[in-house]
């Protein structure tokens, strides 16, 4: 019979001579034919682990009662040993027609001439699960365990679960919510996710994954530890699922996420003003800067400091002052472009980074209407005040490589207006012509 590449790597075993040291073996070993479906090869332990008088009535034993189900985990076994090398399970036999729980290790070969799928099996020991007290005190503390932990079929349904488990899910069937899927993809808040998982499952991963799940309480967020396992008493492949709460863990790490997102924001915009910071100014510099670099691009920087403020903080009081504060930085913003930078660094002080290559024209005409837009009058408490500004413009890369070196050069040009009689703007380049 000719097999797959897939089984190429396995050892090949032609003949029962090639298995004689096995009879030196007192544990009992024995060799499956799955393409037949019957015992290939026997030690004399297995001989006698039968009941049996000799290896040809163990080769003649009639295996034909056998239920699919049977062949079907023989199957199994033979496709995971090959895969993994070998497995290790436990395994429910009737010897005399007297179940016996064996714990034993499968190797997959392949046999004969015509290379039959088989399976070397060998007893590792005899356990009874009924009455080992490591069994019953495992099976007690599952029963008292706050952790849901339920055993399912690979077809998604459940063969045996904890008190935890029922207290979650029993719901599910009582409403008769897991009459379209399985009771495992049920308990999914989002089905096709429990779908897809049951698939990879199926597969034979194992491992940790975090869902969203439908439990008695509500959503609640699982982190579900599946391992595969086995029937101790018949062999199915089954698996287990054991879910760990985390939803106060994932809600405690959300409100840090949004503490941290507000001080961000805090650091980032003007807390009265609610334009940028000096630190967001700082920042987004720096990529326009490197920008400009990059494109051999010119950028203008402002620096903004109004005139007559004092006199408002000090006649109108600093409520009145934060109100114009405020008004300022609204009209600052509606006389730039979306994609020019506007902060506020200081009490009554201002940068506007002109991004994009403006020209120095348009610089030009940008402080112009700056001035225009600041001479009228604001309304504040009931009277108005009038402010003014000194505006200081310094040029990239000539006036200054980074943020720093421009801000220092266009406030010494402010302070040139402010000593010439307020109310106007001035480059750097000036004060240079001047001198």
């Amino acid at each position: 019979m000719t097999k797959p590449d897939q089984y190429d790597h396995l050892v090949h075993i032609e003949t029962h001579a090639e298995l004689r040291l096995y009879e030196l073996i007192p544990n009992v070993v024995w060799v499956f034919d799955l393409d037949k479906h019957g015992w290939w090869w026997g030690n004399s332990a297995a001989v006698e682990f039968w009941g049996l008088e000799c290896l040809q009535q163990l080769i003649d034993k009639d295996l034909s009662g056998d239920t699919q189900g049977a062949r079907d985990r023989t199957l199994q076994t033979f496709e995971l040993a090959a895969k993994d090398g070998l497995t290790v399970d436990p395994w429910t036999t009737y010897p005399n027609g007297k179940p016996k729980t064996l714990l034993m290790m499968h190797r997959a070969v392949l046999l004969g001439p015509e290379k039959h799928r088989g399976i070397i099996a060998y007893i590792n020991e005899q356990v009874n699960l009924g009455e080992q007290p490591e069994n019953l005190l495992l099976m007690e503390a599952m029963r008292y365990t706050r952790v849901p932990a339920t055993t399912f079929t690979l077809e998604g349904q459940p063969v045996v679960e904890n008190p935890a488990a029922t207290d979650a899910y029993n719901f599910l069937h009582e409403q008769g919510k897991a009459q379209n899927d399985c009771a495992f993809v049920a308990r999914f808040a989002d089905p096709d996710e429990g779908r897809e998982r049951l698939k990879k499952i199926q597969a034979g991963q194992e491992g940790r994954c975090d869902y969203i799940m439908q439990t008695s309480e509500g959503p609640r967020r699982h982190s579900l530890d599946i391992r595969r396992t086995r029937h101790p008493l018949n062999g199915d492949f089954l698996f287990l699922v054991v879910e760990y709460d985390f939803t106060e863990l994932y809600h405690a790490l959300d409100e840090v996420e949004a503490a941290r997102a507000k001080l961000h924001d805090i650091a980032m915009k003007d807390a009265l003003t609610g334009v940028h910071s000096l630190h967001y100014m700082q920042e987004a510099a720096k990529t326009e800067i490197a920008h400009a670099e990059r494109n051999g691009q010119t950028l203008w920087l402002m620096f903004i400091d109004l005139d007559g403020f004092k006199s408002v903080n000090d006649t109108l009081g600093h409520s009145a002052g934060d109100e114009v504060l405020c008004e300022v930085a609204q009209r600052l913003q509606s006389v730039i472009r979306s994609e020019d930078l506007l902060a506020r660094i200081g009490g009554d002080e201002y940068v506007v980074l002109l991004s994009h290559d403006h020209k120095e024209a348009d610089t030009t005409s940008v402080a112009s209407r700056i001035l225009e837009v600041l001479q009228e009058p604001i309304q504040v408490v009931g009277t108005q005040a009038s402010v003014s500004a000194s505006i200081g413009i310094a040029r990239y890369p000539q006036d200054g490589a980074d943020l720093e070196a421009l801000l220092k050069a266009a406030d010494a040009a402010m302070y040139l207006v402010k000593k010439g009689g307020k109310n106007d703007f001035v480059y750097v380049q000036s004060r240079a012509d001047s001198d």
